[in-house]
């Protein structure tokens, strides 16, 4: 078990470049192409590898939520606003499977979301609480904008559906596509009750 404190660990918005940087070099240690299969199944992995532009882009439109400790970056949680498919053609079909699928007796489209477009926290920092105060700091940033935020998680990747599962996400859909099977899950920030 890490010595870190989750007393010393500042909840904050990425705004320099420096955190663009770390934000990058966190997200390579943690992808699924980069961590072995124990790994995968015991913690959990990244799917998704963003490039600098992209970052800046997502940056640019909407703040960044990062945790830090000892002015670097051990955690973020990314907002991606469903505008990003225009900008970032690649993410487009995602936001179309989203916007068509049914919930509550109203299509995705109808609601004000946002999608989370990726969560990590470094390896000696986890088992702490920061994922949920990431997702906590979310829901006090963004629920008096939008109702719903948005992710999809591979449905092997059980660590994670487990963690945004206690947080409040519920499964709303299932769907394949050429990288991987997806849950898609949503959760509800005007519902959510802070434990």
């Amino acid at each position: 078990m890490s010595n870190n404190t989750a007393a010393s660990i500042e909840l904050t918005f990425a705004e320099t470049q420096k955190d663009i940087e770390e934000i990058l070099s966190l997200q390579q240690l943690n992808l699924k192409i980069n961590v072995s299969e124990e790994v995968k199944k015991d913690q959990g992995f990244l799917t998704v590898c963003h490039s600098e532009e992209q970052l800046q882009i997502m940056q640019s439109l909407t703040p960044q939520i990062i945790a830090k400790a000892d002015g670097k970056v051990i955690a973020f949680a990314l907002a991606m606003l469903p505008s990003m498919g225009k900008l970032i053609p690649d993410l487009q079909p995602m936001f179309d499977i989203v916007d068509d699928i049914e919930w509550k007796g109203k299509m995705i489209r109808d609601y004000k979301y946002y999608m989370m477009g990726q969560i990590c926290v470094a390896a000696e920092f986890r088992g702490q609480g920061i994922f949920d105060k990431l997702y906590l700091t979310h829901k006090k940033f963004y629920e008096k904008k939008f109702d719903l935020c948005i992710t999809e998680i591979s449905t092997s990747n059980k660590r994670s559906q487990r963690a945004h599962e206690r947080v409040g996400f519920e499964t709303i859909h299932l769907h394949e596509d050429h990288v991987d099977e997806w849950n898609v899950v949503a959760w509800e920030l005007k519902h959510y009750v802070i434990p």
